[in-house]
């Protein structure tokens, strides 16, 4: 099967079980698991075998789902709540998260059959996942008919998503056309999920790629190799302001210096109209070890140095120059407006 035609994440209505593809065993293993155990399905998102922000709210409302189909329990409803609450705690950054599971719980408050309706809802927003993610492809790709080569961070692909992705999928739905751009991915430390992922889905979708060190953006840059930066993200304030992967404000800021566009493809769905501005997007810190078991497994660094790590960092509005969503090309000034309709 074409690699564009897999999904990342589903929903086997025959067994009632969460599928989805595990994400720390690539490139090496293309996996997937089915699961009906919450234990899992949350350690799946918190370790990240299921990552980027519209992947794991789907997944999450598909996890709901399968979960409630498992049992005939009495006491569903109060089951089913217990584990969105559960479930909600286990990634604060990404909206989408905590969007999928409000949607799951107003059907199951006003649901005459749970088991159902929450089955039909994770069934449908799959669908709208990959309508939605085809949606901003089409938009991206006339924003960059223009562009030889773009840079990238971290992964904003098909594994990001049921399907597609949101900052790669310009260059998918661009290459259909017969529009082939070039895609300079960041190494994203400290999980590699731009070495890991997003070339590993370039290169097997067959565009044309070239991995670079986090800290070579500028010089890649400045030698005018690209001609744009396009990123995902995971919440976005009215203002505009970006929480996304560690290192893309740097990107942003790289970007302006030289005065090189910078698109933020996404979602209407992650915009968070309850957020006024960054500072009060609550930005995931994560164990340590994640940093130092790679220093460490090559005697890189001292034993006992303290770490710090961020999984996110904020992008103030004045660094970006357009949203690519499902609803058109949106200017950080205009993302009030549009969130009032």
């Amino acid at each position: 099967m074409p690699f564009l035609d897999m999904e990342t994440i589903g929903y086997d209505t025959v067994n009632n079980k969460a599928v989805f593809v595990d994400q720390t065993q690539l490139p090496a293993k293309y996996i997937e698991v089915f699961t009906d155990d919450f234990d899992e399905m949350y350690e799946a998102v918190k370790n990240l075998r299921v990552r980027g922000a519209p992947a794991i709210g789907v997944f999450a409302a598909i996890s709901l789902a399968v979960l409630v189909n498992k049992t005939n329990d009495k006491d569903l409803k109060k089951q089913f709540f217990d584990y969105a609450d559960r479930f909600i705690s286990c990634r604060p950054t990404a909206v989408n998260l905590a969007w999928a599971i409000k949607k799951c719980k107003n059907t199951a408050e006003n649901s005459d059959d749970i088991q159902r309706d929450l089955k039909n809802l994770a069934l449908q927003m799959i669908e709208e996942d990959i309508q939605i993610c085809r949606q901003i492809g089409e938009n991206g790709a006339k924003l960059l008919s223009k562009c030889n080569a773009v840079l990238t961070h971290c992964n904003a692909g098909r594994l990001a998503t049921v399907k597609y992705g949101t900052a790669l999928a310009p260059i998918y739905i661009a290459k259909e056309k017969g529009h082939n751009i070039s895609v300079y991915a960041d190494e994203t430390r400290p999980l590699l999920q731009g070495a890991r992922l997003t070339c590993y889905e370039l290169q097997t979708a067959g565009v044309d790629t070239t991995l670079i060190c986090d800290n070579a953006a500028s010089a890649v840059m400045k030698k005018g190799l690209v001609d744009a930066v396009v990123v995902g993200c995971d919440r976005v304030a009215l203002n505009g302001d970006t929480a996304n992967k560690v290192g893309t404000s740097v990107l942003a800021i790289l970007a302006s210096e030289y005065n090189i566009p910078f698109y933020v493809c996404m979602p209407f769905s992650t915009f968070d109209k309850d957020i006024k501005d960054g500072s009060q997007i609550p930005i995931e810190e994560r164990n340590s070890d994640e940093i130092i078991s790679i220093c460490y497994k090559e005697n890189i660094v001292a034993k006992g140095v303290k770490t710090l790590n961020y999984a996110f960092d904020v992008t103030d509005h004045k660094f970006i120059t357009a949203f690519v969503t499902e609803k058109g090309i949106i200017k950080p000034s205009e993302i009030r407006n549009y969130c009032k309709n």
